[in-house]
């Protein structure tokens, strides 16, 4: 199968455990990996026949409007879910990472869903 990948999307959105923690956006990087067959988007050379991951960035820049999570573990999940209802995704991986441990690079969940 084909990949789509994209890596390292910053986003700001309200995400922790502690209430201040939520009460503001903040940074995380979100890397996306869906798996699409290119056959006829290769051969027709056709955006409608692939995943427009323009616009599935543009989704996950603003997913996060309005919404509040306690665990990033939640967030991956809640993301993986919308890009398989809204872009005909089948499978897609998608990691969240969050950097709230000031000895560690960052922390991450990765999850895969299918649909």
């Amino acid at each position: 199968m084909d990949t789509i990948t994209i890596r390292d999307l910053e986003v700001f959105f309200c995400v922790g455990v502690p209430d201040d923690e939520r009460a503001k956006p903040q940074r995380l990087l979100v890397s996306i990996e869906i798996e699409h067959d290119f056959t006829s988007a290769a051969a027709s050379d056709d955006l409608g026949e692939t995943i427009d991951y323009y616009a599935m960035s543009q989704r996950v820049l603003h997913f996060g409007e309005g919404t509040h999570w306690k665990l990033i573990e939640t967030l991956a999940v809640d993301l993986a879910q919308m890009l398989i209802d809204e872009f005909r995704v089948r499978r897609v991986t998608v990691e969240v990472k969050k950097f709230i441990i000031p000895q560690a690079h960052f922390v991450s969940v990765r999850v895969a869903r299918q649909k």
